[in-house]
């Protein structure tokens, strides 16, 4: 090889090799490609096509001029042509998981220089990470594609290029990702992990109908669950293969219905339309070429990379976590001199004497990362304890916040905030649920309460003049038996024998919580109520949501009422919107109701005396209370009916009620069945949000707060059609209704199995999108994206119950905007208007016609401007902001009610001294594990059986059968020597009676023998059965009875359930298939035969059965 030097070219030195920016300063650009060396001479065709295979591609006219080529990974030249590259990739993995790929560039031109730089390079990088590395590389490639390095600063000087990495690719500038953005090279999306893999992230890109895979955490570039990032796609060739069976019929299917739209299933993107910006048509075009690339490779799943967080998630500032002051973990980790992205020149023997600068944050939730914490930081009482090594505080729950995550960095930073207690009591449990989901726990401040009317307060004369007076109508509430914040009343009047007037009374929250002061600030930042078990979050203080805005019976009560005369088919005839009060004669409970439905509202006076458990007020009779009753129930049951015969779709879900002691720990539970009585509500409050909706939506197209309920996902949704054909139903998913009527199909075919229709609305719900609030001027224009998928409805919002929904106040105050202006244009437009107080007046807005003409009119406008104005209603950007504050809060609220649902079901299986046996259904099998759904508790559950001892695992995906079977070998010898295999006790509890107390009860006990033929048998009394020969011990000879094991998708196993976690980790609830030795006759009994369980499993019925 030449001499570059001779030829003017700059030559490599030994501190130059060791740099890895080296080439790329020069324009060279590396690859992922191992030990491979090609000449790069462009003078002669041979190099030119070597260099194109090296990834160099030709920029200018002259194909042998050397600045001319660049690599087809990053730009730049080849300077040093007749120097041979060498690319050198190894793999670093730290404790939690981080599979990182760091691409080390070496240039040489001598086979003596290799050697050089080959021992260069194993002696920079420590001994004890490169073995840890060298361990993780064997046992699992990285399928991440190298991203391009930064090159390193001038300041950073050679010695120091291993002492500070670059473990991730620094942050594109955030004029940079707007350009990215706005040309269609990067998108904008909410970062989600993987909650039982790490290392698999995902994004929902819109407009595009498969989310976008972002594998592994040199890819994920330090982004965590819930952050809005800015990721770019991989060329194809790097994309993943779908998982699971039948993809390509999965993806002809979007391909066929979905057109690239935004909106999943409308109409597609138009890239050519002329009002559409640039910006926006470039963002629509590369969303359409997206689509394209997904169509044409229909078994790919497509995967990218962040280039940058734009918004921290919440969940930053919410740690929740376990501490760790242990020091072996350090070097297990591979990581026991990295301290702040260098690696620390000191031995081994030096840092265990040293004080402890440094310990592990182990996150609660599997999604994060594990992370590090200065002890300097922590607080006095935790610092003096770890400084003392006192491991006790470990088991202490504590809150923290990510304050730093650099470049260099394997691991972010996080701050103690905050200690809760021990993690395996209930109430630190509460109180880290709460600080996790961001939930004010506190009282109101006293500048709130000051908002608030002294007392005793009563309803000013003015409120009289102002209002319709309701007080007079037999009116009532009915709420849960405990419920004390009653915010919706119902009440009928019978106008003649076609026509009813239909109300419904909602308390006017807005009167007493004005815009910008205090307590509307507090309300909004929680904006919603959180309803935890043996726990409640009022959003409002007690005051207002339980005395001066509930209604209460008895009690003058300021309302906003909705007013319909319908008739007896449930057609609505007119309507009347507006300001009331009321006075509520009785509280009704939903048992009462329920009890009087049962009875066909037929009750004498001792069972209504009995049962009622309230007093009447005014001087309405129980009688005319059931007479009513009656009412709305015959018309709810129209309304209910028309609702779904129109298309609506409903998915019930199971309830779980528990039982506690007086310590409030549970000690049972119980499946809540839904009562016929909550129909009765629900459908009247159905219908007045309706209403509402489409009063606002009309009068302010551009600020009104709505909700709306996305199309399902159409990928989840084939999958469940594909679950449902497989196993015989037939299921219509083409619309809301369809898929409804379908259900209630295949409902009444498995009538008398439950369990499996639970399952199947189960299945239903999980392609179903979470339902969100939206400022009707951000879909300005894209008026289907307004819908209510599940209500099959145009216009939907929120508006009967402001006491424990922030939204709904907003609504109210749009309502009275609305009001207001139509008051001012009647005033104007009218001279005299006589109305009666029984009589529904004709209106403008919020009639049951709209009258568009008078909206848009001059002084139609002036008057609802003015009145929006009054009444401070948010304007569209203002809103769209509290729409996304609200919506992210529910979510919060969600979480919240479902984790504490999950503690009390943690409590109570923790307490009991054996695991609680239940039946589960087989949801789905494969080769590492099954999922079951447990019907007691209404959750899902995996059991993993890979890596197991003694067990062998044969998945015949063709016919959907698993099958669990004992090596019976020798083999199992050296299994047991394995330190990664669980025990087969992890998997399966098998429960059978010792010889003893078989011997007590008079049975013949189980006896191992060899027959005639040197056979090994065992015995269970007169019965027997053949054992392969082994080396079991007597143990594993009673285990091998009872497999192999055959279990298929929806069979009924038994399995036993235990607490896990609690004191030093996450708390969780584990799943073992559970079998059970019988004893059984003999007499009866005497040859052994198998038979299947439902399908679900074999035995040997003679020595064992299922339980």
């Amino acid at each position: 090889m030449r001499n570059p030097e001779k030829n003017g070219w700059e030559s490599p030195d030994k501190a130059s090799l060791n740099d890895l920016g080296w080439l790329k300063q020069r324009g060279i650009q590396g690859s992922r490609k191992a030990f491979f060396a090609i000449p790069l001479n462009p003078r002669n065709g041979k190099g030119r096509k070597k260099m194109k295979a090296a990834g160099l591609s030709p920029q200018g006219q002259n194909p042998t001029d050397a600045s001319n080529y660049t690599s087809c990974t990053g730009s730049g030249s080849a300077a040093d042509l007749d120097i041979t590259l060498f690319f050198f990739s190894f793999s670093f993995q730290s404790s939690a998981g981080f599979d990182m790929m760091k691409i080390g560039e070496y240039a040489y031109y001598s086979k003596k220089q290799e050697r050089q730089n080959r021992r260069s390079m194993q002696t920079s990088v420590e001994s004890g990470a490169a073995k840890a590395n060298l361990k993780v590389a064997r046992r699992e490639a990285s399928p991440l594609l190298p991203l391009p390095l930064p090159s390193p600063s001038s300041s950073e000087t050679t010695s120091s290029t291993y002492s500070r990495r670059k473990y991730f690719t620094p942050y594109l500038s955030e004029k940079a990702i707007e350009v990215a953005i706005a040309r269609g090279n990067a998108f904008k999306a909410i970062f989600r992990v993987n909650a039982h893999n790490r290392l698999d992230a995902y994004c929902t890109i819109e407009g595009v109908p498969v989310d976008l895979l972002i594998k592994g955490f040199e890819a994920q570039n330090r982004a965590i669950e819930g952050d809005v990032v800015a990721v770019a796609f991989d060329p194809v060739a790097n994309w993943t293969r779908f998982k699971g069976p039948n993809v390509n019929t999965l993806l002809n299917f979007v391909s066929a219905n979905e057109s690239c739209s935004s909106s999943g299933r409308s109409e597609g993107i138009d890239v050519t339309d002329a009002n559409c910006s640039s910006e926006q048509g470039e963002v629509n075009r590369a969303v359409a070429r997206m689509c394209s690339m997904i169509n044409y490779n229909p078994s790919k799943r497509p995967t990218g990379r962040v280039l940058a967080i734009l918004k921290n998630s919440p969940k930053r500032a919410s740690v929740i976590g376990f501490l760790s002051v242990k020091q072996s973990h350090e070097d297990d980790e591979g990581l026991g001199r990295l301290v702040d992205g260098r690696f620390s020149k000191k031995s081994k023997n030096q840092l265990a004497e040293q004080e402890v600068e440094w310990i592990w944050l182990v996150h609660t939730d599997p999604r994060f990362p594990k992370m590090v914490v200065s002890v300097r930081t922590l607080p006095d009482s935790v610092k003096e304890r770890v400084k003392a090594g006192d491991v006790t505080v470990e088991r202490e729950l504590v809150s923290a916040e990510i304050y730093e995550w650099n470049e260099d960095t394997l691991h972010p930073h996080a701050r103690v905030v905050n200690v809760f207690g021990r993690g395996g009591e209930i109430e630190p449990r509460i109180g880290a649920i709460l600080f996790e989901n961001s939930i004010c726990a506190a009282e109101y401040s006293t500048e709130s309460l000051a908002c608030i009317p002294d007392r005793p307060w009563k309803i000013p004369d003015e409120e009289f003049k102002t209002r319709r007076d309701l007080r007079n109508i037999c009116s009532f509430t009915i709420d849960p038996s405990h419920a004390i914040d009653l915010d919706d009343a119902l009440s009928v009047e019978i106008l003649s024998d076609e026509v009813l007037r239909i109300g419904v009374h909602i308390a006017d929250v807005s009167y007493f919580v004005l815009p910008d002061t205090t307590l509307d600030a507090e309300a909004q930042a929680r904006s919603t109520s959180v309803y935890m078990l043996q726990r409640k979050l009022p959003m409002l203080p007690p005051d207002l949501s339980q005395e001066l805005c509930s209604l209460s019976p008895g009690e003058d009560k300021l309302a906003f009422s909705i007013i319909w005369d319908i008739n007896l088919s449930g057609e609505i005839i007119d309507r009347w919107i507006g300001r009331s009060i009321i006075t509520s004669c009785c509280k009704l409970s939903y048992e009462f109701v329920q009890a009087l439905i049962d009875k066909s509202f037929d009750a004498d006076e001792v069972f209504l005396s009995s049962s009622i458990g309230t007093e009447l007020y005014g001087y309405f009779s129980l009688k005319d209370v059931i007479e009513s009753l009656k009412i709305l129930y015959e018309i709810s049951s129209r309304l209910r009916k028309t609702r779904f015969n129109d298309g609506a779709l409903q998915l019930e879900t199971v309830k779980i009620s528990f039982l506690f002691d007086e310590y409030g720990i549970p000690y049972d539970s119980i499946i809540s069945e839904r009562m016929e009585s909550c129909s009765i509500v629900e459908e009247f409050m159905l219908l007045a949000n309706r209403s509402v909706a489409e009063v606002i939506s009309q009068a302010f197209p551009d600020c009104s707060l709505l909700r709306r309920h996305p199309e399902p996902i159409l990928r989840k949704l084939t999958e469940f059609e594909r679950f449902c054909s497989k196993h015989g139903f037939e299921l219509d998913t083409s619309s809301s209704g369809q898929l409804q009527l379908s259900l209630l199909k295949i409902k009444e075919v498995i009538k008398n199995d439950p369990v499996l229709f639970d399952i199947i609305n189960s299945y239903a719900s999980k392609p179903m999108q979470q339902a969100v609030y939206f400022c009707t001027g951000d879909l300005k224009g894209r008026k289907n994206e307004w819908a209510h998928y599940a209500l099959n409805v145009p216009l939907y919002t929120h508006f009967t119950s402001p006491i424990r929904r922030y939204p709904d106040i907003i609504v109210h105050r749009t309502l009275c905007a609305v009001l207001h202006a139509e008051k001012m244009y009647l005033k104007r437009s009218v001279d005299k208007l006589e109305s009666s107080e029984t009589e529904i007046m004709s209106t403008y807005f919020a009639g049951l016609r709209f009258n568009k003409h008078a909206a848009e009119s001059a002084f139609g406008r002036e008057a609802l401007s003015a009145s929006a104005l009054k009444f401070k209603i948010p304007d569209g950007d203002a809103l769209g902001e509290l729409a996304a504050h609200c919506n992210e809060r529910t979510l919060a609220s969600r979480r919240a009610e479902e984790a504490g649902e999950k503690l009390y079901i943690w409590a109570l299986l923790k307490q009991k001294e054996t695991p609680l046996v239940t039946e589960a259904r087989v949801l789905a099998l494969g080769p590492r594990f099954m999922s079951v759904y447990i019907q007691n508790f209404g959750m899902e559950l995996r059991i993993h059986y890979d890596e197991v001892k003694c067990l062998a695992v044969e998945w015949l995906e063709m016919t959907g059968l698993l099958v669990l079977d004992l090596i019976r070998s020798k083999i199992i010898q050296r299994m047991d020597s394995l330190e990664n295999f669980r025990p087969l006790e992890d998997v399966v509890l098998l429960t059978y009676p010792s010889v003893s107390d078989l011997d007590e009860e008079g049975t013949e006990a189980i006896s191992f023998g060899v027959d005639e033929e040197g056979t090994e048998t065992i015995s269970y009394g007169a019965c027997s059965a053949n054992v392969t020969p082994s080396v079991f011990s007597e143990k594993r000879k009673l285990e091998a009875v009872f497999f192999p094991l055959v279990l298929q998708n929806l069979s009924s196993v038994p399995v036993a359930l235990h607490a896990v976690g609690g004191d030093d980790g996450p708390i969780g609830i584990e799943a073992k298939l559970y079998i059970y030795l019988t004893p059984i006759s003999t007499s009866n009994n005497t040859n052994p035969k198998w038979y299947a369980d439902s399908g679900a499993q074999r035995c040997f019925v003679i020595c064992c059965s299922l339980l």
